[in-house]
């Protein structure tokens, strides 16, 4: 049985007034599914947060179809019609670059919106970077982190940092080539370099590259390589101790000291030090009033 035969008689999508969010490759375009090239072919249209990156698909595939841009710059002003098409009887497919829509793009505001018309929304599933580098990783994967983004900001990026300094939990975030190297040296300063990390670069495309183990491993890497392409990182949780087990209590001390030197309050301070050192938050904050106390005298 041929797969025209499949995508024509088996499956009755698109169907009308629906809102599809459909997974696109993240490199290789071979990675798109049956499914998703039978809604691209017969949605009212396709809302595309780059049309030059969906045109590819389209003409590697032979199909054609209306597209219209649907990004971060022109999403407020495009809901509200999008809205109005779906209710008027329309399918529509949204689509981002690369992988899963409304993953660090603005499809989730209008998937929000559509929800709250009572409008339906269905997703056909495709590839996501974000899971295809912790499944590569080897790294506990039935509980994980995903940051995206990190912040520009200085202050509320270091936030995050000593979070996942202090997390058992593996982290996956993705990051800008410009911008890896100087996350790295942080991820040292904050988590160790024996902190176990893979760096994944260009995934299921030519050149795709795993790099690891530990974050100084990966730093010597890239050290006098230019790096460029997409990068997700994946960082190994720390490792869980007994609450019993001895502690330093001036190295705290010092620790504290330095994470509110570096704009932390108490509490987020002594969050972090106590998932750090799998102790209680209380503990930390009996030792900085003590400290307190100490040296009013």
């Amino acid at each position: 049985m041929n797969n025209k035969y499949l995508l024509s008689h088996k499956i009755q999508e698109p169907q009308n007034s629906i809102l599809y969010i459909v997974g696109t490759p993240i490199g290789n375009l071979s990675d798109i599914s049956y499914r998703a090239l039978n809604i691209f072919r017969n949605v009212s249209f396709i809302a595309c947060e780059d049309t030059r990156q969906t045109r590819k698909i389209m003409n590697k595939f032979e199909f054609k179809n209306n597209l219209i841009s649907f990004n971060k710059h022109n999403s407020k002003k495009k809901i509200p019609r999008m809205i109005s098409d779906l209710n008027s009887g329309k399918s529509i497919a949204l689509v981002s670059d690369a992988g899963m829509p409304s993953i660090c793009d603005p499809g989730e505001d209008l998937i929000r919106e559509a929800r709250s018309n009572g409008i339906s929304v269905i997703c056909i599933p495709g590839p996501c970077a974000a899971i295809t580098a912790l499944v590569s990783s080897g790294f506990p994967s039935s509980k994980f982190i995903f940051e995206g983004f990190l912040p520009k900001k200085n202050s509320e990026r270091e936030k995050i940092l000593y979070a996942i300094g202090a997390n058992d939990k593996t982290t996956i975030v993705f990051e800008s080539p410009h911008r890896l190297k100087n996350l790295l040296i942080k991820l040292k300063e904050i988590c160790g370099g024996e902190r176990e990390i893979i760096v994944s670069r260009e995934l299921t495309k030519r050149y795709e590259e795993n790099i690891g183990n530990t974050i100084e491993e990966v730093i010597s890497y890239f050290e006098k390589k230019e790096v460029i392409g997409e990068i997700t990182i994946v960082i190994k949780g720390i490792k869980k101790v007994n609450q019993n087990e001895y502690y330093n209590e001036e190295e705290l001390k010092k620790d504290l000291l330095e994470l509110k030197k570096a704009g932390l309050n108490l509490s987020a301070a002594s969050k972090y030090l106590a998932k750090k050192n799998n102790l209680k938050k209380s503990l930390i904050y009996d030792m900085y009033k003590r400290q307190v106390i100490n040296s009013d005298k």
